[in-house]
């Protein structure tokens, strides 16, 4: 999320014109531009080496189908591909989850979604090529490290042949990416299908996918799935903020059957609306990683507005954990709803009555009702007092003692109650919302990208024949006194304890997630500036005063800051790692042969 113009950086480091060079989470607006390709510019060669079931590992995980039976209950029925491992913690994880708790009522088909640990650290065999397709994504569509999210369609119809006298049965698709709009559409593709044919339609699902291009940012991908083909653009950091880069059809488009103009955005003003008259202190509880749960009438709702709170700090990373679905079942229950230690930085989604009970001593409960909407504006709510929430019939509204830094946003209220009246449409009161709470973001994050950038050691000071110097330290009181004059004040109409809210801020696991991402984007970019000016330097002169033994000790670490540079994917300006081959090449040839076949012996891993 770094803000990288002249202004903010001062006479500091100048920056090289390349595209690496922009910051993984940028939040400051920038044009659209075309990726360009991977170190050495041998991506599409990457890709035509792919092995069986890579490209399909490259989007899901796994496909679940979830069973009930009358003696065992919930049971994970088949896995596709059969090779795929699931630990048995985990397939218990994906029975309980992929059904609604039995008072949801939920008759015909339900799409939701849920997240869960992953229960053992698999190394994938596409490791270093997912790195590399992950690299250029915004910071909320990087793959998940150690969950796994599960995309549910549920189907519940009377049959009056089954003992139960129900057919209860989940399409499951197991995957590390959060690409949930995405996943949805195609789960409303496949699932009637396998419902109707069974098995060899879900053989024949995975094949299609095992074709498709991986999930590579930038790119406009055409999917085919069983018969029906979808186009979708995965989003990149190097996006402007707040716009969608809308994937236009065209003439050869003939056989696209459906354009998804978003893979991961879920409707924030359908989502809130329910409690749409609390939205900024909502936004503030998100931001501090406050303990919420959303206590909702189904997984779908629950799910929904669990993503839709993750997703309203957007572009700076929710970095605690999340559960857009979360059972009595789940292996972390005990530890979620333990009253002997403060809740822990999470927001749960909760159907089960039980929960009322067993989560009254959370601090922040939202309790939403039917999502359908309204005809008529829903009243003024005030928030409630946690006391009047004994069970899940509560009436909808948000009950917390939390009192706002912020002075309340009557602007953005009357905004949508005036579409409401107007009869605006759905995607344009969404849109007004996402616009907000991008700006409310912006307006909070530039202050901290402001002074995190003044971190940065002056270029004059980076020498080839010494360590990269290192970025100063980040001390909250420096920092404080720069808001007084370049605090959000600048961009944001908003009154209130700013300072306040940096305070708990810096004190929350988002905060710490953000650094240390900025930390380490910073450092790379210094060893980069580094390998850049030894690039700059006559090695040839230098090495005819150095001895035999020290002109080897320095190519063995030019060689190791060629390999730190291609495994980090340092950004570089182009043809910087080239020209630290030919040196390192030339500093051997000046060597005695003997030296040479040793040096020219690659390293053992």
């Amino acid at each position: 999320m770094a803000l990288r113009g002249p202004e903010e950086l001062g006479e500091q480091v100048e920056e090289p014109e390349d595209l690496d060079d922009q910051d993984a989470s940028s939040i400051s607006p920038a044009e659209e531009i075309t990726l360009p390709p991977g170190p050495g510019g041998d991506e599409e060669l990457g890709e035509t080496l792919l092995l069986p079931w890579d490209r399909f590992s490259a989007w899901l995980h796994c496909i679940c189908v979830v069973g009930f039976d009358l003696e065992l209950g919930q049971a994970v029925e088949v896995i596709y591909p059969h090779h795929s491992k699931l630990s048995e913690k985990e397939k218990t994880s994906i029975c309980y989850l992929s059904f609604p708790d039995s008072n949801s009522g939920c008759l015909g088909d339900t799409q939701f979604c849920f997240r869960f640990r992953q229960g053992s650290n698999r190394k994938s065999s596409l490791g270093c090529f997912l790195e590399t397709t992950d690299r250029d994504a915004p910071p909320c569509l990087k793959r998940e490290q150690g969950h796994y999210y599960g995309y549910v369609y549920f189907r519940q119809v009377r049959d009056k042949s089954l003992k139960r006298g129900y057919f209860q049965k989940s399409l499951v698709l197991i995957s590390k990416l959060p690409y949930v709009t995405f996943f949805h559409s195609l789960l409303k593709i496949m699932a009637p299908e396998y419902f109707e044919k069974q098995e060899p339609c879900l053989e024949a699902a995975c094949n299609d996918m095992d074709r498709w291009p991986t999930p590579h940012p930038g790119r406009i991908l055409t999917l085919p799935i069983m018969g029906v083909v979808i186009k979708v653009r995965i989003p990149t950091s190097y996006d402007k903020p707040g716009t969608l880069q809308l994937v236009q059809s065209t003439q050869s488009d003939s056989l696209v059957s459906i354009v998804l103009p978003t893979i991961h955005e879920v409707d924030l003003f359908r989502c809130f609306y329910p409690v749409f008259f609390h939205i900024q202190m909502l936004w503030e509880l998100v931001l501090l990683g406050e303990a919420l749960v959303v206590m909702a009438p189904s997984p779908a709702e629950s799910s929904d507005t669990v993503l839709a709170l993750v997703s309203c700090v957007s572009p700076l990373r929710y970095c605690s954990d999340f559960r857009p679905y979360f059972t009595i079942h789940d292996s972390e229950f005990k530890e979620y709803t333990t009253r002997t230690q403060a809740p822990p930085s999470v927001i749960l989604g909760v159907t089960n009555p039980f929960f009322a009970k067993t989560l009254q001593h959370w601090p922040h409960i939202i309790r939403i009702g039917d999502m359908k909407q309204a005809g008529e504006m829903a009243k003024q709510m005030k928030v409630k007092k946690l006391k009047n929430l004994k069970t899940l019939d509560s009436k909808p509204g948000v009950y917390t003692a939390y009192k706002p830094y912020l002075n309340k946003d009557e602007e953005i209220i009357k905004q949508l109650q005036k579409g409401v009246q107007q009869k605006r449409p759905s995607a344009a009161q969404n849109a007004i919302l996402r616009r907000y709470f991008l700006e409310l973001t912006q307006s909070f994050i530039i202050p901290l990208e402001r002074y995190v950038a003044s971190l940065m050691p002056l270029q004059k000071s980076i020498s080839p024949w010494k360590s990269p110097p290192q970025l100063r330290p980040f001390v909250q009181q420096d920092f404080m006194k720069t808001l007084e004059k370049a605090g959000p004040q600048l961009t944001s109409r908003l009154k209130g304890d700013w300072i306040g809210l940096y305070r708990h801020f810096l004190k929350s696991p988002n905060f710490d997630g953000w650094f240390r991402n900025r930390k380490r984007e910073m450092t790379q970019k210094l060893d980069a500036l580094h390998l850049e000016v030894l690039c700059e330097e006559d090695l040839q002169k230098r090495i005819q005063k150095h001895t035999e033994v020290e002109t080897v000790d320095l190519v063995l670490k030019l060689k190791e800051k060629l390999s730190q540079a291609e495994r980090e994917q340092l950004p570089v300006r182009p043809g910087t790692l080239a020209k630290i081959k030919a040196h390192i090449e030339a500093v051997i040839q000046a060597l005695p042969e003997d030296l040479q076949g040793i040096l020219h012996k690659p390293s053992s891993p």
